[in-house]
């Protein structure tokens, strides 16, 4: 059986128990075709990145899938005719994880790194002055005088 990962976007209007109800409806036709799913993740209600069918937030599902083919065609069919099911999308994968997803792992602020010197509140100097790189802010010299002829050309429009 092929291996896959699939994930889906539900309307924002239906509830978590609808969401529920779809869930189960897909693992009785996958079962019923010869297919299982391996791992189920709801990952709640996110913000889409651009409006999808005039909605601007969706319920967010990923399934972990070992089915036949034709078994994943006949529930993508189905979410297809669903007007609640905004999007979803499968991808083959060689194996399935078994961890949770990324989506579901704690962030830790670990993982972030040392932010060393970018705090708040510091003045330029402490913090290094990144526009003007090393060198010193009265290196240019004066201003030379402005041309009294070629001043009166430009503004004279």
């Amino acid at each position: 059986m092929s291996l896959y990962e699939h994930v889906y976007l539900a309307r924002q209007d239906i509830s978590a128990p609808q969401v529920d109800a779809f869930n189960e409806q897909f693992k009785t036709l996958l079962e019923s075709l010869g297919g299982k799913i391996e791992k189920l993740e709801y990952w709640g209600v996110k913000s889409l990145a651009y409006r999808i069918k005039k909605n601007r937030k969706a319920h967010f599902t990923l399934m972990n899938i070992s089915a036949p083919p034709a078994a994943l065609a006949e529930m993508e069919r189905q979410m297809g005719l669903n007007e609640d099911i905004l999007r979803f999308m499968t991808i083959r994968v060689d194996e399935l994880e078994q961890e949770p997803s990324a989506m579901m792992r704690k962030r830790d602020d670990d993982d972030r790194g040392d932010r060393g010197d970018r705090g708040r509140g510091r003045g330029d100097r402490e913090r290094g002055d990144r526009d003007r790189g090393d060198r010193d802010r009265g290196d240019r010299g004066p201003r030379r005088p402005r041309d009294e002829a070629a001043s009166s050309e430009e503004g004279g429009l």
